[in-house]
This record gives structure tokens, C-alpha cells and sequence, in this order.
């Protein structure tokens, strides 16, 4: 098919381990015994990038590494892949951002095979969510490596302080939790997110999902007016209009709530568990001392917060070195690496190694309590799984700035979903 465009802009400057391919040759026998793998500039990179020579020793291949920034990784796919490049094997990709797109251009190979071969590799170890985040077509077409969960940060001596012995187990708790501190002291906001359309999409859609709504319904059709949908936007919305803090904007991204918690401005804040150093760091944070971490708030469907892979390793289909490049993400992925990465806190998304003391030895215990409980009932996408991603998330972004605003959230939510079925219908053409 066609290939499209990922993002229009000019290539950057790579930089690459000094690790010269050896020549070309397809896959077999005379396959490259250079393995060419693409990474984000990430600590799990950097952590590879160490291991690197046990897996080469291992195998006898070499590995040379192109390391760019998220915005140059893109450029770099952008130019490669349109071309149906060869001279990338292994790439490392975000699912959820250009994921489908990446699948839909046919740029990642199908991996069916290769993730049934080793019984010891165990893919039934990978989490449920990640995986289907992963997959397209029912096809896997990626292996996470790197994900994320939302849970409730929240102030231990700010709730003490409202006579409170536990963090709130649901959302009505929550609401009630919230209320009671802001009103014993107006200058510390009982709850703080993320307020901007788009930003706010991602964290929001924990509440979506455990009120019981999704984005589209099981037919693909726009769900965002829902019953359910219009009460989480409802919720969120009033969440932050009531117990926010005083003359909040509507567009903040995670900095800027982070900032209003971490300066001691707020007693509940969700966020994803992959940020928590920002408020634990007493470098960063003025209440790191007082920080502590709970399971994502159970609506009227439970507790349902996303579990996602925010990256992911595959395969370029247009590789003439699958092979090895199997070999390489078969190394990466393993359960010993992924030890290691969580072990330096890199949240991965092996259940073996959430099950291993081991694996959350350096997490806070609450925060690793927190997340296990999120890797059992977490929904595998936080925005809307669709080709043009950005243009989804302002769409049904905007009945939270309405509702944070006092708009009528409902009437708000018919808005956004007439939109968002025309978007999917455009998009579907």
C-alpha cells in the first residue's frame, strides 16, 4: 500500500554507536551479522546500551545503535520507513501514539511466529493490556517494553490533618476526601490534574474506563456520550471546578499539575506511576517526605485504570536481517533483562517480575502495591487507537475543558462524540 507521512520534517543528525554494519544479505545464512537497531533517548536504552556486550558474546553478532530524541526519532522513521528503507532492523516505537499508523503502512512485520517459538521467552508472561496495545489485526506486531499505570498520588499528613485514616478506595470517596480538604484549608486544593484537552485525554481516561465507558464502543463507533462517558466528564470536570485549585487554567500539562503538588498546593493528584520521582526527589519536591501511592479510585465498574506500553520494540518489515533482529528483541525483552531494567526503575510489563520481590525491591512499597494492582485490571490504551492521534485528542478533550469550566458536560460530550464520529468515519476512508 501507500506509505504516508509520519511527520514532515528534516532529518537529524544521528548518533550512533561506532559500530560499522558488515555487509547486506538477506535473511539465512547469509543474513548480516550486524544487528541495526533504532532507540529513543530513554533510561532503558541507556541501560541496554550496557548489557549490550553479554548479548553480543552470547551470539557473536554486533549491534550498532542509531540514539535519537523522541522529535528526531520521528523524523528519522519519517524518511526511512516512507522509503522502505532496509538499513533499520530493530525499532523501537511508541503504540499508542503512532502504533496503528505504523501497522496500518505495513512498516512492522508480523511476529506471530517468533513470539511462539521459545517456550522459556514466554510471551503468556507479557500483561494482557500492553499486549493488546501491541497488537494489530490480532496479530502482534511489537513487544513491550517500558510501561505505565495510572495511580493517586496523595499528601499522608494533609489527610491526617482532615482526620482521615486511608487513602480513598473510590471515586465517590475520593470526591468526599477532596471536598473536606479544601474546605479545611481553601488554600491547598483537595485534588489537582491535568486540565488541558489533549494532555488531560490520557489521565482522564482512567476515570472513562471505571465509570464504564471507552472511546468507541465494540463496533468501532464514537462512544464519548455514552451514559458513562458523560458522567466521567461530568466527574472529572467537577472534580477539579470544586476541589481544584483556586482559578485553575485549562491547559495544563503533568508539569504543571506536578508543580502545584509538589509544592505542597494539593492532597490528591493522578498521574502516572512513571513521573513519581518527581515528587519523592526531595531536590524537586517540598513534600517528598509526606508523599504517598494508591491504587487508581474504583468507579461504578471498578477500578480500571490504563496499563499501557509507552514504548515498544519491533521489527521493520522491509529488514533483511529479521533473524537476528528476532534474536536481539528476543535478549532485550528476556526476563533477566527486564529484571534489570525494573530494578533501576524502568516499570516493565512482565508479570514474572511484578510477582519477583526482586522486581519492585526498588520501588516505593506502596507505589509497587499500587501498580500491581493496576497490572490486573488496566485497560491497554489511554486515547483514543487511531491513525491521527493529536487531532483524536483535542476532539474528545474538549468536554473536560467544558466541564472543569461549568459548562453542561452532557450536551458538551453529544458535541464532541458527532465530531469524533466524523473524524473515524474520514479516517476509515
Amino acid at each position: 500500500m501507500q506509505r504516508r507521512s509520519i511527520l514532515s520534517a528534516s532529518l537529524a543528525v544521528v548518533v550512533a554507536m561506532g559500530l560499522s554494519a558488515c555487509g547486506g544479505g538477506g535473511d539465512g545464512a547469509g543474513a548480516s551479522k550486524t544487528v541495526r537497531v533504532t532507540l529513543a533517548n530513554h533510561v532503558w536504552t541507556e541501560n541496554v546500551k550496557k548489557a549490550l556486550p553479554e548479548f553480543e558474546k552470547q551470539t557473536g553478532l554486533k549491534v550498532e545503535v542509531t540514539q535519537l530524541g523522541e522529535d528526531q526519532l520521528s523524523d528519522q522513521y519519517n524518511v526511512k520507513l516512507n522509503a522502505g528503507s532496509s538499513d533499520i532492523d530493530v525499532m523501537m516505537y511508541r503504540p499508542l501514539q503512532e502504533g496503528k499508523l505504523f501497522a496500518k503502512n505495513k512498516y512492522l512485520a508480523d511476529l506471530s511466529d517468533q513470539v511462539k517459538a521459545n517456550k522459556d521467552w514466554d510471551f503468556s508472561d507479557f500483561q494482557a493490556g500492553p499486549v493488546e496495545a501491541t497488537t494489530y489485526d490480532g496479530k502482534p506486531v511489537g513487544v513491550p517494553i517500558i510501561t505505565e499505570q495510572e495511580v493517586l498520588y496523595y499528601r499522608k499528613d494533609l489527610l491526617a490533618k482532615a482526620g482521615l485514616s486511608a487513602p480513598p478506595k473510590t471515586l465517590d470517596e475520593l470526591k468526599a476526601a477532596a471536598a473536606k480538604v479544601k474546605a479545611a484549608d481553601p488554600g491547598v486544593a483537595g485534588f489537582v490534574a491535568r486540565t488541558g484537552k489533549s494532555p488531560a485525554v490520557t489521565q482522564f481516561s482512567s476515570f472513562l474506563y471505571s465509570f464504564g465507558g471507552d472511546f468507541v464502543d465494540g463496533s468501532g463507533k464514537a462512544a464519548v456520550n455514552s451514559e458513562a462517558a458523560k458522567q466521567a466528564y461530568a466527574y472529572y470536570g467537577g472534580l477539579i471546578k470544586d476541589s481544584g485549585p483556586a482559578n485553575v487554567s485549562t491547559d495544563m500539562g503533568w508539569p504543571e499539575a506536578m508543580a502545584i503538588f509538589t509544592q505542597g498546593k494539593a492532597a490528591f493528584y493522578t498521574e502516572a506511576n512513571s513521573l513519581y520521582k518527581n515528587a519523592t526527589d526531595p531536590a524537586k519536591s517540598k513534600v517528598s517526605d509526606t508523599v504517598g501511592f494508591a491504587p487508581f479510585p474504583a468507579g461504578p465498574a471498578g477500578s480500571k485504570p490504563y496499563n499501557i506500553p509507552s514504548w515498544a520494540l519491533g521489527i521493520n518489515s522491509s529488514s533483511e536481517n529479521t533473524s537476528n533482529a528476532w534474536k536481539f528483541i528476543e535478549w532485550a525483552t528476556g526476563k533477566n533483562q527486564t529484571l534489570a531494567q525494573q530494578k533501576s526503575g524502568v516499570p516493565g510489563a512482565r508479570s514474572s517480575v511484578w510477582a519477583n520481590p526482586e522486581g519492585i525491591s526498588t520501588f516505593p512499597k506502596d507505589l509497587a502495591e499500587a501498580i500491581k494492582a493496576s497490572t490486573k485490571s488496566g485497560v491497554g490504551h489511554d486515547r483514543p487507537l487511531v491513525v491521527k492521534v493529536a487531532e483524536a485528542r483535542e476532539i474528545v478533550g474538549q468536554p473536560i475543558v467544558d466541564a472543569i469550566t461549568g459548562k453542561d458536560a452532557a450536551a458538551a460530550a453529544d458535541t464532541a462524540n458527532a465530531a469524533f464520529q466524523k473524524f473515524l468515519d474520514d479516517e476509515a476512508k
